[in-house]
């Protein structure tokens, strides 16, 4: 694995190098040996921030974890990271099932068993009319129903669009290419 480190606001010292080069070398097993891990840690406003970013072959895993200690922010970051590989190896392992064109895909997972078989399981599905309308009306139409995205038919390009919630509080708008 490869490791690249960003500090902002904060110096690295080189035993929270190693240690995080420990722990998340410990997610080596169930990546590629030439996996980029790209490792941000900064500090805002009192509080330690790490941010993993893992690019895959088609996928990238993100995790970003804040909390009062970097210590312990790099343990919680490395569980997430980990809960996201068990659920990305077995939905690729259910679509090459059905599908074989997701083989090269799979050539880096370790041949193993997972426990999670109820990580993808859909247990309500919803129906409802697009409304024409634009990017604005639809951000006002989330809010009034207390979700955090909505998905609507944009009256400019009669797309269908997504409008979201973004978590530093602004909105943002997602459009399909074809």
């Amino acid at each position: 694995m490869r490791f690249s480190f960003t500090g902002k606001n904060v110096s690295l010292s080189d035993s929270l190098k190693d240690r995080t080069v420990q722990k998340i070398g410990k997610l080596e097993k169930k990546l590629s040996k030439d996996a980029e891990v790209n490792v941000i840690f900064s500090v805002v406003k009192q509080e330690s921030r790490i941010e993993v970013t893992i690019p895959l072959k088609k996928h990238i895993l993100r995790a970003e974890v804040t909390g009062n200690d970097m210590y312990s922010c790099l343990d919680s970051v490395v569980d997430v990271l980990d809960k996201q590989l068990v659920k990305y190896m077995t939905r690729l392992r259910d679509r090459r099932r059905r599908d074989l064109s997701y083989g090269d895909e799979l050539e880096f997972i370790p041949p193993g068993d997972t426990d999670d078989d109820n990580a993808f399981k859909i247990v309500r599905t919803k129906r409802f009319a697009l409304k024409p309308m634009d990017a604005e009306e639809a951000v006002m139409e989330m809010e009034l129903s207390g979700h955090n995205f909505y998905v609507f038919k944009s009256s400019a390009t009669d797309e269908v669009n997504v409008v979201y919630k973004r978590n530093d509080g602004a909105y943002g708008l997602i459009e399909p290419e074809y």
